[in-house]
C-alpha cells in the first residue's frame, strides 16, 4: 500500500504525509477521533465558518515543523533523520489529549486533568503498539531530550502549535487582522547555544506576531459570546454530572455516561488503559447527541440549557475591568430563582461570573533575538515597539452571563 499521500489544506496547499510510521499514526483511530473535535469549541456561534478540526490543526503543525527543520538544517543545523521524524511526530500527537470541545470542557469532564498529560499517555499507548517507534518524540514532547531546542519548537512562547492555529484560525474566522506572515517567521529562526532564537531582522514579524495574538484572544478566542455560550455549556454538564451522579439516568453514549457518572484523576487514567480508551471514543458528536436527548428530560434545568444551545439562544453577558460584586451576584440569583421558580441552590446552572485573561506574552518564557552583535535580547527589550512591554503585562476581565429575559 502507498502510504506517501498528499492531503489539500486550505492554508497551506499540499501537505505531504512524509513516512510511513506517521501514516500509520493518523490512520489510527485515537488520531481519527481529532476530525470530530472542532478546534475552536463554540466560535461557530460567533463565526460560523470556524468549523475547523483538531484533526486539520494537527497536520498542519506536523507539516510547519517540517518547512521549521528545513530551515534550520539550511542554517547549519545538525539534525538527524531520527531526530527529523521525532520532532514531526512530536506535534502531530501534541494535542490527542484534547476533551470534547477542545479547552471549553477540560477542566468539567475532568477536572484537574490537563489535555497535554492525556496526550503524553496516548503517546505510551501508541508507542506500545509501534514497539518503540515513538520514544524520541516523547522525550521531546516532555522536555527530557537534551537538544532543548527540539522542545521549544513544540511547546514555548514561539512553538509550532501558535504559529499553526493563529494562521489557521484567522483564515476560518475570517479574522484578517489576526493574519501572521508565517514563511517570514520560520524563515527568521535559528538556533544558537541549542536554543531557537530569531534574528535581528525578524524582529518586525515577532512584533506582529504578539499583536496578531493579543488581538485574536480579544476578538475570537475570548469574544464575549464564545465565552457566554462555553459557560452555557460548561453548565449543562455540571447539571448532568449532578443528576448521573445523583443516580438519575440520562441518555448518553456509554463513553459520555463513564464521565458524567465518575470524577476520574490522572492517577486513574495511569492504573486503568481502559479508561483512555473510553475517552479515546469521546468527541463533540457525544456532546451534541446527548443534548437533543436531554431538551425532552423532565430536568428543566437540565432540558433548557440544552435547548437554549441547540437553538443559539445564549446568555446575555456583561464584560468589566471592576470585579463583579457579590450585590449584583446576589441579586442575579434572586431574580432567577424568581423569573423559573428554581430553588436559589440551584440557580447557579441559570447563569455564570468569573475572568477571562489575555496572556499575549508572558516573559519568564522569552523569545529571544539574536542580535547582529551576537548579543541575546528579550523581544520585549529588542523591539522599538513599547506595546510588546505593555503586552507582556497579563490583562484580565470579569464577566457575568445570564438569560436574557432576566433584568437586573
Amino acid at each position: 500500500m502507498n502510504k506517501k499521500k498528499i492531503i489539500n489544506d486550505p492554508v497551506y496547499g499540499f501537505i505531504t504525509i512524509p513516512s510511513e510510521l506517521i501514516f500509520d499514526l493518523i490512520s489510527h483511530p485515537y488520531f481519527q477521533r481529532l476530525r470530530h473535535i472542532k478546534q475552536l469549541g463554540l466560535t461557530e456561534f460567533v463565526y460560523p465558518a470556524a468549523h475547523h478540526s483538531r484533526f486539520q490543526h494537527a497536520l498542519g503543525a506536523m507539516h510547519l515543523m517540517g518547512k521549521v527543520l528545513d530551515t534550520l538544517r539550511l542554517k547549519g543545523a545538525e539534525i538527524s533523520p531520527d531526530e527529523y521524524g521525532a520532532a514531526q511526530i512530536a506535534v502531530l500527537l501534541h494535542d490527542m489529549g484534547h476533551g470534547p470541545f477542545s479547552h471549553a470542557l477540560e477542566y468539567t469532564l475532568l477536572p484537574g486533568v490537563k489535555h497535554e498529560s492525556l496526550s503524553y499517555l496516548f503517546m505510551e499507548t501508541l508507542n506500545d503498539e509501534f514497539n518503540g517507534a515513538l520514544s524520541l518524540a516523547m522525550k521531546i514532547f516532555r522536555n527530557s531530550y537534551e537538544r532543548k531546542f527540539f522542545h521549544q519548537l513544540v511547546s514555548s512562547q514561539l512553538d509550532i502549535d501558535r504559529l499553526d492555529y493563529l494562521k489557521r484560525d484567522c483564515f476560518f474566522t475570517g479574522v484578517h487582522e489576526g493574519n501572521i506572515g508565517v514563511e517570514r517567521i520560520i524563515a527568521m529562526l535559528r538556533i544558537h547555544n541549542d536554543e531557537l532564537v530569531v534574528e535581528e531582522k525578524g524582529i518586525l514579524n515577532i512584533e506582529n506576531f504578539l499583536n496578531a495574538r493579543r488581538f485574536m484572544y480579544w476578538q475570537v478566542y475570548l469574544h464575549k459570546v464564545s465565552v457566554s455560550s462555553e459557560r452555557m455549556l460548561i453548565n449543562t454538564i455540571r447539571r448532568a454530572q449532578k443528576l448521573m451522579q445523583a443516580g438519575e439516568e440520562l441518555e448518553a453514549s456509554r463513553a459520555l455516561t463513564l464521565f458524567l457518572k465518575h470524577d476520574y484523576t490522572l492517577t486513574d487514567f495511569q492504573n486503568d488503559p481502559g479508561l483512555l480508551k473510553s475517552f479515546g471514543q469521546l468527541d463533540d458528536n457525544d456532546i451534541w447527541g446527548a443534548m437533543k436527548c436531554w431538551r425532552n428530560h423532565p430536568d428543566e434545568i437540565l432540558s433548557m440549557l440544552s435547548e437554549m444551545l441547540l437553538t443559539r439562544n445564549l446568555f446575555q453577558i456583561r464584560l468589566s475591568n471592576e470585579p463583579i460584586s457579590k450585590n449584583t451576584i446576589e441579586k442575579i440569583r434572586e431574580a432567577i430563582a424568581e423569573a423559573y421558580n428554581t430553588l436559589r441552590a440551584e440557580t447557579s446552572y441559570l447563569y455564570s461570573y468569573g475572568t477571562v485573561t489575555n496572556e499575549a506574552y508572558t516573559e519568564g518564557q522569552q523569545i529571544n533575538i539574536l542580535m547582529k552583535s551576537g548579543e541575546l535580547l528579550n523581544i520585549a527589550h529588542a523591539s522599538d515597539l513599547p506595546n510588546i512591554t505593555a503586552i507582556s503585562k497579563i490583562v484580565k476581565k470579569n464577566y457575568l452571563c445570564w438569560p436574557k429575559n432576566v433584568s437586573l
